[in-house]
């Protein structure tokens, strides 16, 4: 008996022209996502991807894991294949699915026959599969209205393949369609999500992340990484740089008024990742701000901080509240890394009393005391580059 995971495209089907892309990447992402699960052969047919293990060291268990995390699926499920006849399906049916129907009282099934030239009609093989599992198992009836698990046999032109509800997927484009941007990325709760949010637009991300040692540790920066793998299991494999950004704000404590310490801090921020965006084929920066939420995120606040770079900068999370994140957060397995109690650079520096209506023109003069190019140079110059 065979077993192999459909893969049910999303967003990709309403493409044009251009659509063969999008699938190609899809199947390539998928093939390297589940590499580490074995060898399977993944190709795509009549708008479904078919994983097929090749060998019995195969583990689909571990392969539909880590398909349910790949941007692009839209729905996944295993499937029992087997021969295009009657006979072999109403074998089937009831062999494999007998361990899922034993927790369940009703049921009905759904046939689909993309094989115009199988002889009987989709009522007629499901009429037959139901009552083929009606004998099998004492326990069911038929419930076409409200049932508690639908059946489903789809007639393919490779086989007859036998399986049960679609599981939802993680939806959106794959990476790698979208283009690629750099993540100014902290140990908080809001820039993963929002890393999250641009991959699943098919962003390829760079992750930029700055460092203050010692006011800052290494189990934050490794809290840091922490979230970037999870992050990683959907959008792939991420570049990591890591920005030593304790002279700046040293610099900036000591010689700015502390009202607008934040503001600038995030202005050499910007300037930095820019750079590092540029020389990475990024062509913009992604943060997690959300408006309103903390002093630096204010409009006008924005506003300062985005007149320092020269990439658009996307806020994914601009109007989301605290609760809505958090939910995100918890989808995708990053709350109880986030929520450790490992300080990042943006809460060692706090300044007691944030001016919340910056202007442009105070920001600037109170930049003139500093060195900018210099400092952003010498930062630039001792960066750390990892590989997740």
């Amino acid at each position: 008996m065979q077993e192999v995971i459909l893969v049910k495209l999303g967003e990709i089907v309403l493409k044009g022209l251009n659509r063969r892309v999008f699938e190609d990447r899809l199947l390539k992402n998928i093939r390297r996502r589940i590499q580490r699960a074995g060898n399977f052969d993944v190709y795509s047919m009549q708008s479904t991807i078919y994983i097929v293990p090749k060998d019995e060291d195969a583990d689909i268990d571990e392969a539909e894991e880590r398909v349910a995390k790949v941007f692009g699926v839209i729905g996944y499920t295993r499937a029992c294949v087997c021969e295009k006849n009657m006979d072999a399906i109403l074998k089937t049916a009831p062999e494999y699915l007998r361990d899922t129907l034993a927790s369940f009282s009703t049921f009905k099934v759904e046939s689909k026959r993309a094989d115009k030239k199988f002889p009987l009609d989709s009522m007629q093989i499901s009429r037959e599969v139901g009552a083929a599992l009606l004998r099998a198992n004492a326990h069911l009836s038929v419930d076409v209205h409200n049932p508690d698990i639908t059946v489903r046999v789809e007639i393919r032109e490779k086989g007859a393949y036998i399986h049960c509800e679609t599981k939802l997927g993680a939806g959106g484009i794959p990476v790698g369609t979208g283009g690629k941007a750099a993540i100014l990325i902290s140990g908080g709760l809001d820039s993963p999500v929002a890393a999250w949010m641009m991959a699943k637009r098919g962003v390829e991300l760079t992750a930029i992340h700055f460092a203050s040692p010692p006011y800052t540790s290494e189990r934050a920066h490794e809290k840091v990484v922490a979230l970037l793998k999870k992050v990683g299991e959907y959008a792939g494999r991420i570049e990591m740089v890591t920005v030593p950004f304790t002279k700046i704000q040293e610099q900036i404590r000591d010689n700015c008024p502390e009202e607008l310490a934040t503001v600038i801090m995030r202005r050499f921020m910007m300037r930095a990742a820019e750079r590092i965006a540029r020389e990475k084929d990024c062509g913009a920066l992604i943060t997690g701000e959300s408006l309103g939420q903390v002093a630096s995120q204010t409009i006008q606040a924005i506003a300062c901080t985005d007149a320092a770079a020269h990439i658009p900068v996307f806020r994914p999370l601009i109007g989301s509240d605290k609760a809505e994140i958090v939910a995100l957060a918890h989808r995708i397995d990053t709350y109880d890394i986030s929520i450790e109690p490992y300080e990042d650079c943006c809460t060692v520096f706090t300044p007691r009393h944030p001016r919340t209506r910056p202007t442009i023109q105070l920001v600037e003069a109170a930049e003139r005391s500093l060195d900018v190019d210099a400092l952003v140079e010498d930062c630039l110059a001792n960066v750390e580059i990892r590989h997740l």
